[in-house]
């Protein structure tokens, strides 16, 4: 069934939206995937804050139009699958690159961040991103550990005072 002007026009909205609030963007091919795989994609996309749609490249071109991924229209060619991060930057990447590890019909494109364009294969980089509370924890180790280590340097002062005095206690021990 073709889509009538104002439905195309509600895509390119939605998709624009998406991209303008995304913090990156994966596209892949998924072409000679099943409807099953489809629905297991967008279902494990759903639960990681990713806008995942397949949109028409002609209409994906405009939607991007204007936003921080407009660098991915050269890629936009055959059947595409749009990815955009919402909470977390890596989320999309890491999504697709897991389902592609046991589907070896989908096949990255290409991704961006910050309004560069990567490659394909360096899909693995942006997987690799820390959650928000990954950062936050790795902040946090780094933040305490100064007074982690100060606490144990007091700590150490009377241990060592106290094994002192056990060890010249157990000397006049042995010599009485």
């Amino acid at each position: 069934m073709a889509l009538g002007l104002e439905d195309k026009k509600a895509i390119v909205a939605g998709v624009n939206e998406a991209a303008q609030n995304a913090l990156s963007a994966v596209i892949a091919d998924y072409h000679g995937l099943t409807v099953e795989q489809m629905t297991t994609l967008r279902s494990e996309a759903r639960k990681n804050g990713v806008y995942l749609k397949v949109v028409r490249n002609t209409l994906a071109k405009r939607a991007v139009e204007g936003t921080d991924y407009e660098c991915l229209k050269e890629a936009l060619v055959g059947p595409t699958i749009l990815a955009f991060s919402q909470e977390d930057p890596g989320a999309a990447a890491r999504v697709l690159k897991d389902f592609a590890k046991e589907n070896d019909a989908l096949e990255v494109k290409a991704l961006s961040i910050g309004g560069k364009l990567l490659g394909a294969e360096q899909i693995d980089v942006l997987a690799k991103m820390p959650t928000l509370d990954q950062a936050r924890a790795m902040l946090m180790s780094v933040m305490i550990a100064p007074v982690t280590k100060l606490v144990r340097t007091f700590n150490e002062f009377p241990a060592k005072i106290t094994r002192a005095v056990a060890a010249v206690a157990d000397e006049k021990k042995k010599a009485a």
